[in-house]
């Protein structure tokens, strides 16, 4: 599966953003797909994933309750919705293919996700 995201942008802090991961090649069916961030000078970080058949959500405690997941199956495409942005989440943020039976204690390592698209760059201003 090939993996294609959109969306990232500028935006004040406190504003709201919607980013796309659309499966430009394939199908995401079967798959864990995963939004992962990284910002200038840190490592990757997880955001949140979904289990495309079943659709388990698992979010990182930082964006728990102001970002979230949805998912169009006709599209094959997931949606990552952030509200109440903060200058801390700029980043490039990636989302990334992994298998459908990852559990959920394996969700947010970027170890498990085997396809990954390229990045789209979210810049917030304070």
């Amino acid at each position: 599966v090939q993996l294609q995201a959109s969306g990232g942008g500028l935006v004040q802090a406190g504003g709201s953003l919607k980013l796309s991961c659309a499966a430009s090649k394939g199908t995401f069916s079967g798959y864990t797909i995963g939004w992962f961030r990284q910002a200038p000078g840190k490592e990757r970080e997880f955001v949140a994933a979904i289990r495309w058949n079943g659709g388990r959500l698992s979010y990182a405690g930082s964006v728990r309750g102001r970002f979230g997941v949805s998912k169009d199956n006709a599209k094959n495409t997931m949606y990552l919705q952030m509200n109440s942005l903060k200058p801390e989440d700029t980043a490039v943020y990636h989302c990334a293919a992994g298998p459908g039976s990852l559990i959920t204690s394996s969700l947010s390592s970027s170890q498990n996700y085997h396809y990954w698209g390229q990045g789209t760059l979210v810049t917030v201003s304070s």
